[in-house]
């Protein structure tokens, strides 16, 4: 170790590192990384993601689908993950009546792509470069020379996640247009979180760059979680979630939007204030998923996913909007084909689930 060091010290770039400033540079941030990490502090998740537990768990919004749907999923292997799919669909608003899909994944690479009968492709490429710095794309493209791309690098720290994120970006017309969004969010204590997001999009060379900046917070209890977020158009969404028990779960989310903070009602109109409430509960039984959800709107929707068998499970949704006498139903089957080669897999790994794509 020394005949190290004094081969430093007589390196030409020896004074880069060993003069009084950089050492005690070096020194202040060891001594905070060290404090840092006493803290205990852990990754409180990204700012896409800081009311996922109310969004995305507890709440149907990316479950309900109305008509009829049969899904046929053929996976082929485990590890590597590799599994392709058709979906058909009837009397559905949303939903193409064909779509084939294939999947693979392994722990570094997650590849994942859709094609309608009407031709539009969807396509998601991950590739993770280090345990905490991974790269997410997504193009779309529709018939009419209509696509989308998107361009996602995350970087998760220990107690932080760093994001920056590109839609249709491009440098063809001479000049920088698309959106680009950067976010960070930076645990404080073990159950405090605080955040920011600022976006900078431009449409066209014809005109000026617009930006915004908003901020987020989140704290987590022993058994609850409530974040908020406030936009700079003066749009203020919060949430809060419990876990009532081992198998129930409930949550709550505002969003309020004053416009009169966003320069509505400056051209003398009157300001209008606009809000909606949502609450709604999970429920897992052994063999089923029950969800339901209301609105200050005047919605009502409920989701029931139940496994009949090993390979198939049944999906029913409902939803009845009061203040416009509609409603839609929706009921959809789902069927996962294994080979036999797979199932043997599965039961000489111990019956474990498909490996879990980090993504």
């Amino acid at each position: 170790m020394s005949a190290v060091l004094e081969l430093e010290k007589e390196s030409p770039l020896g004074f880069l590192y060993n003069n009084p400033i950089s050492v005690g540079l070096a020194d202040s941030y060891i001594s905070f990384s060290e404090r840092r990490a006493a803290l205990g502090l852990s990754n409180p998740g990204t700012v896409e993601n800081i009311a996922r537990e109310v969004q995305r768990d507890v709440f149907l919004n990316n479950y309900t689908f109305s008509g009829l749907r049969a899904d046929l999923t053929k996976a082929f292997s485990i590890a590597p993950l590799f599994q392709v799919s058709h979906a058909f669909s009837m009397g559905s608003q949303g939903l193409p009546p064909y779509t084939f899909a294939a999947l693979f994944g392994t722990n570094k690479i997650f590849m994942q792509g859709n094609v309608d009968n009407e031709g539009q492709l969807s396509t998601r490429f991950n590739y993770r470069w280090t345990p905490s710095f991974v790269t997410k794309t997504q193009i779309q493209i529709a018939p009419g020379n209509q696509a989308m791309a998107q361009f996602d690098n995350e970087y998760t720290g220990a107690d932080f996640t760093a994001s920056v994120k590109s839609l249709n970006p491009s440098i063809i017309d001479g000049g920088l247009t698309g959106i680009f969004i950067g976010s960070y969010l930076q645990s404080v204590t073990p159950n405090l979180a605080l955040g920011l997001e600022a976006i900078w999009q431009r449409a066209a060379l014809n005109q000026g760059p617009e930006t915004a900046l908003s901020y987020c917070a989140k704290y987590k209890g022993s058994d609850w979680i409530a974040s908020a977020q406030l936009a700079a158009g003066g749009a203020i969404s919060t949430s809060y979630w419990r876990k009532l028990t081992d198998k129930v779960e409930a949550g709550v989310d505002l969003n309020l939007q004053f416009a009169g903070l966003s320069g509505a009602g400056m051209m003398g109109g009157p300001a209008r204030n606009e809000g909606v409430t949502t609450v709604g509960a999970k429920y897992d039984f052994r063999m089923s998923t029950f969800r339901a959800q209301v609105d200050s709107t005047g919605k009502l929707s409920c989701l029931l996913e139940k496994r009949v068998a090993p390979p198939v499970q049944l999906t029913f949704a409902a939803e009845m909007d009061h203040f416009k006498q509609q409603a839609k139903i929706g009921l959809a089957v789902s069927i996962e084909a294994g080979s036999e080669e797979l199932q043997e897999q599965q039961e000489m790994a111990g019956g474990a689930a498909p490996a879990q794509i980090p993504f």
